[in-house]
């Protein structure tokens, strides 16, 4: 029987590149989205809920499926005020994996980000940290956090310090061995492949770096 999934953040980069994926794929008959705004893509399987995405607890009826993408995130350019952005990087996630826990979801599969510490002073680091620790403590049988180190992607938005630091790590990743491997930057679409990928088959690992990433993305 075709499988539902559920991806948050289809509008951003890496969820984009995850419903493509998903609409290509056999072992999928119905991708619900839940967004604040229509992504204008129309498909026969995709099922589009537009909600106030801060009140997800709200739609908890229609948040069933076999598995949830979760690749909700913003930056500190796009949102620097510090109350929406814990909304954005904690609340969403975290009112998604209680949902997903509720509902009997098996799957849940998290985009955080390398560094990601409950216990650090930046606030940006502990937030992941934090979401992290609260979608695992859902104990959802089949969960799975990526923690990329700087994602490589088309953005729509102008983010010229990023497009810097792509072209540092395009020198900087074939130096990048070992244990540090992990910091190499990464394309959303690998990110994407991975989570497909670990959704459908069996792996030891709760957290999944850069580096592994890539090799998820490679089978």
């Amino acid at each position: 029987m075709p499988k539902t999934a559920i991806i948050l953040g289809a509008s951003g980069a890496t969820g984009g590149e995850v419903l493509q994926l998903l609409l290509n794929d056999d072992r999928y008959g119905k991708v619900k989205l839940f967004n604040r705004s229509s992504i204008n893509i129309q498909h026969p399987k995709i099922e589009e809920n537009i909600i106030n995405i801060f009140e997800l607890d709200k739609h908890a009826d229609y948040f069933t499926a076999d598995e949830v993408y979760c690749c909700i995130g913003t930056t500190k350019a796009k949102t620097p005020d510090k109350e929406t952005y814990y909304k954005i990087d904690y609340g969403i996630p975290a009112a998604a994996a209680k949902l997903a826990k509720a509902n009997g979801i098996g799957t849940f599969i998290l985009v955080s980000a390398i560094g990601a510490n409950k216990n650090s002073s930046i606030f940006y680091v502990r937030i992941k940290g934090e979401v992290e620790e609260t979608v695992i403590n859902e104990h959802i049988a089949n969960t799975h956090i990526l923690q990329p180190s700087l994602i490589v992607a088309q953005r729509k938005d102008n983010r010229v310090m990023e497009k810097v630091m792509i072209g540092l790590f395009a020198l900087l990743n074939p130096l990048l061995f070992g244990g540090a491997a992990k910091y190499k930057s990464i394309k959303a679409s690998q990110i994407a492949k991975a989570m497909v990928w670990l959704a459908n088959n069996r792996y030891e690992k709760l957290i999944v770096t850069s580096d592994k990433i890539a090799e998820l993305a490679a089978k």
